[in-house]
């Protein structure tokens, strides 16, 4: 199974957990499971049918978003991660 590490933020929607398995040969399948699995986090990933453009997934060091978003394919052993866009400070 796949594997999807969980920022910390975002921990609280998946019992603690800071890595989920997850099934499907895309990423977009895979999020649909872990969102099946954790369903109130589907709302803090999504827009609708589209990621949040806060929410970055990665594939090792590739934006998902350089590659083919949600219809790039991944391997039962790949490993995934959610980094949410952090944003804010003052400026000088």
């Amino acid at each position: 199974m796949a594997a999807i590490t969980i920022p910390t933020p975002l921990r609280m929607f998946t019992e603690q957990k800071k890595v989920v398995e997850v099934t499907g040969s895309t990423v977009g399948q895979a999020l649909d499971d872990l969102t099946r699995q954790y369903p109130a986090l589907r709302d803090h990933l999504f827009n609708g049918a589209e990621l949040r453009r806060f929410v970055n997934i990665y594939i090792g060091e590739e934006d998902i978003r350089f590659l083919n978003g949600l219809d790039t394919q991944i391997s039962a052993d790949e490993s995934l991660r959610i980094i949410p866009t952090v944003a804010g400070g003052k400026g000088v």
